[in-house]
């Protein structure tokens, strides 16, 4: 039951607003399992309220009482916990190429969305948050959030090279995981989610082929996003 199964979820200002790259993967494969949950809107500087899970970061499961945190590990709990359940990922092949996927997305695809976007997250971010969030991303940019926006046409080329062995896929075929999603594609479909919700300008356009397998993805899974 979802009241038993519960997501702590990153959240803006409005509580609605659900960016994270991380917590968008696992949405994605808690559907793709089919598995009812709810989340918990949560804020960075909420750190006591996750404390439980040994953590300060999400996402953070609680499964019927198991706590699980980090996407990764997340995703590697529901696929044992429910073998009788589509799987994430497929075959020990795939489980291998996956690893690929995610390293790429998070040394590769990540770097290219966030100069991109972290001005428009600290915009949304509530009043709490702000400090936290500039002290740390400017620390790990090396620029004030004021340069990075300044500079946002300097890094679009980043981005736009990053997307085209997306995009190449997905002309060929369905999903990045060949004729059906993966956690493959999840992994991806969050970091583009990412950019998505919280970018301040369009990043891509309604009939790119991305956007197209992201509402695919969204729409087989039931979600909305």
């Amino acid at each position: 039951m979802s009241s038993q199964r519960k997501l702590y979820d990153l959240a803006g200002a409005d509580t609605e607003l659900r960016f994270s790259p991380y917590c968008w993967r696992v949405k994605l494969a808690m559907a793709h399992k089919n598995l009812n949950f709810e989340t918990v809107p949560w804020h960075f500087t909420d750190k006591d309220v996750i404390a439980f899970a040994g953590t300060g970061k999400v996402p953070v499961l609680v499964d019927d009482g198991k706590v699980v945190h980090d996407s990764q590990d997340i995703a590697e709990y529901l696929e044992a916990a429910y073998p009788n359940e589509p799987t994430l990922f497929n075959d020990h092949a795939t489980r291998g190429l996956t690893k690929f996927i995610k390293n790429w997305a998070e040394r590769t695809l990540h770097p290219a969305i966030g100069r991109l976007v972290l001005p428009g997250i600290f915009a949304i971010l509530h009043p709490k948050d702000q400090p936290y969030f500039r002290k740390t991303r400017e620390a790990a940019y090396g620029e004030t959030i004021e340069e990075i926006a300044a500079k946002r046409e300097q890094y679009r080329p980043a981005f736009e090279a990053a997307l085209v062995p997306i995009r190449t896929t997905l002309t060929e075929q369905p999903y990045i995981a060949g004729t059906g999603p993966s956690y493959a594609d999840h992994i991806v479909f969050g970091a583009l989610q990412w950019g998505r919700k919280t970018s301040t300008e369009p990043l891509l356009g309604e009939d790119d082929p991305i956007s197209l397998w992201m509402h695919a993805l969204l729409e087989g899974y039931g979600l909305t996003g």
